[in-house]
């Protein structure tokens, strides 16, 4: 049985227009940190207002979940109504709207957000294992000999597993259709 942070976003989006509770807080974990990044580092909010801004956005989408006309497109959703949100609370607190910055820097920004999301996802599905030690090589900036010790195995079998779940990554990308790489 697929637990519910296993379910598909398409799924979840149903279960939570079915009105099953437990699947709306699912989404809302599963999409707050994109919809707060899209805040903060898209267009810079302030904690207090990037939390504002963050409110309203999920606020909105669970009394507008109905107008979804796509359940597999609810990241896209929650995405361009933060956009319009931050770009509403920007012109109502700052009157000067060269505060909303330059368009093509925000695109650019929540662009590599979405791709970090697309790699996190991808890496969520992989063992375990993989997990550890590709967090270990490029998030804690383990060498293949710290590795090595702390896992009792061969720095060529360190290597070797990098290199493997690496693939398997973006295996998985590709099968999303959305290799950030390619």
């Amino acid at each position: 049985m697929v637990t519910l942070i296993e379910q598909s976003d398409a799924g979840l989006v149903a279960r939570c227009r079915a009105g099953d509770a437990d699947a709306w807080r699912v989404l809302v974990d599963r999409f707050s940190r994109y919809v707060y990044a899209i805040c903060s580092q898209g267009y810079r909010l302030g904690q207090e207002e990037a939390e504002d801004v963050f409110q309203e956005v999920f606020a909105r989408a669970y009394e507008r979940l109905d107008r979804l006309r796509d359940d597999a497109a609810i990241r896209p959703w929650l995405a361009q109504m933060t956009r319009r949100l931050c770009i509403d609370h920007i012109r109502a607190r700052r009157p000067d709207t060269s505060a909303l910055g330059d368009t093509a820097e925000v695109d650019a920004t929540l662009e590599q957000l979405d791709e970090a999301l697309l790699v996190r996802e991808a890496l969520a599905a992989l063992s375990p294992e993989c997990q550890d030690i590709l967090d270990a090589f490029f998030a804690r900036d383990e060498s293949y000999r710290m590795i090595s010790e702390r896992l009792a195995l061969p720095g060529g079998t360190v290597a070797s597993r990098i290199s493997r779940c690496l693939k398997r990554l973006r295996d998985l990308l590709d099968e999303a259709g959305r290799n950030p790489e390619g």
